[in-house]
């Protein structure tokens, strides 16, 4: 995935569904430095994690 695709995804209302190693993600925000997102596995957990951007897979 590319930077301006994480942007859209932020900024859409549709539920999205974009991985991280196989598992669902949600992007909490894309980092100042435009190569790595903050991102929380989705369900109950909210712990967050930084991670490359390129590694995120839109389904």
């Amino acid at each position: 995935m590319n930077a301006n695709r994480v942007k859209q995804i932020l900024s859409s209302s549709a539920d999205i569904e974009v991985k991280y190693n196989g598992t669902s993600i949600w992007i909490d925000q894309i980092n100042d430095d435009g190569e790595t997102a903050t991102v929380h596995l989705r369900g109950p957990l909210e712990e967050r994690t930084t991670v490359e951007i390129k590694e995120l897979v839109e389904e």
